[in-house]
């Protein structure tokens, strides 16, 4: 069975293919590598495109099997300023993408989705069945694309799996590939980097939410964990399993959070170095703890993280420390 990874030179794309690959499946990537990067494809076909060039799409569709869809913008900030983009990418291209995948028969797909469809959460843990508000553009465009999939499902029989992020974190433990951003916005990078006498100084947003340490609590799950979910996701979709429906959501964190403060800890710990920080003002929307109910995952997939916060920062710095060596 060959697999297309869309925006397989990203981030979470680049660890699925090598848990597909790793699995037994073929894999070609699919990138116009504007936030991929070439380095993080090696040793995979990767055909250069936008998801929105049909005449370019329809032929590599016509040769795979089933799609996975990672190739979204997702920063929030930028959502919030530029609500355009998102909305051409995220939206108009993946429709796009949807589109083409269902004209050249494709019947099963896996979204890389986020909590951020749900918005403020009312309860901790957050669930599949919360109710899905998201508060800035980012989240708004993700959630557009899953009630396509969900419309497309009753509509025409395509068979789904929404995976629901809560934060990607760490690299692949082998050393190959980890997180490349730029610009880095995550709170594990920009921490370690804080901890190296060449890096800026890591800028804290908040330090008066109602937490334990007044800074906000976010589930982070490690990106191999993530992968072997996809992975499983896809392998649900093969069995044809229908008791769940043709659209699946499913939420992907630990059920564990950690505050701000408890990173810098766990990012000392490893390093063995302090974090240099300061303390700003809170950023407008930012939930103060967003932690999943991952019972779903695994009851349905069979899927529970792994590993640990201290495996996270721990793989992270390695990866920060051979990139930086450029090796």
């Amino acid at each position: 069975m060959t697999i297309l990874v869309v925006g397989g030179a990203g981030y979470v794309g680049s660890h699925a293919a090598r848990s597909l690959r790793h699995s037994g499946y073929k894999v070609v990537l699919y990138d116009n590598l504007s936030t991929g990067f070439r380095r993080l494809a090696q040793g995979f076909e990767l055909v250069e495109g936008d998801i929105a060039d049909e005449a370019k799409l329809r032929p590599v569709l016509a040769s795979v099997d089933a799609v996975m869809h990672f190739a979204g913008h997702a920063y929030v900030g930028e959502s919030v300023e530029n609500p355009r983009k998102y909305f051409r990418n995220n939206v108009l291209g993946a429709l796009s993408l949807l589109n083409s995948a269902l004209d050249t028969g494709i019947r099963r797909f896996v979204f890389s989705s986020t909590c951020a469809v749900y918005g403020i959460p009312e309860q901790i843990p957050i669930t599949e069945q919360a109710p899905r508000e998201p508060v800035n553009p980012y989240g708004a465009s993700k959630l557009f694309f899953e009630n396509a999939l969900e419309a497309y499902s009753r509509a025409y029989g395509l068979r789904s799996v929404r995976l629901r992020y809560f934060n990607a974190a760490g690299a692949d433990e082998r050393g190959e590939i980890g997180e490349l951003h730029d610009p880095e916005t995550h709170l594990i990078p920009l921490a370690l980097a804080a901890s190296t006498e060449s890096g800026p100084e890591l800028q804290i947003h908040g330090s008066d939410y109602a937490t334990p340490d007044g800074t906000c609590i976010r589930d982070y799950i490690h990106v191999n964990d993530l992968a072997d979910a996809h992975v499983r996701a896809l392998q649900y979709l093969e069995r044809g399993d229908e008791k769940d429906g043709g659209s699946l959501a499913i939420n992907l964190g630990t059920g564990r959070g950690h505050s701000v403060l408890e990173v810098m800890q766990a990012v000392e710990n490893v390093t063995g170095q302090s974090v240099r920080r300061k303390m700003g003002l809170r950023r407008p929307g930012d939930p103060p703890v967003l932690v999943a109910d991952p019972a779903k995952a695994q009851t349905v997939l069979g899927w529970t993280a792994k590993r640990s916060l201290a495996d996270i920062v721990s793989s992270a710095w390695t990866w920060m420390q051979k990139t930086s060596s450029g090796s």
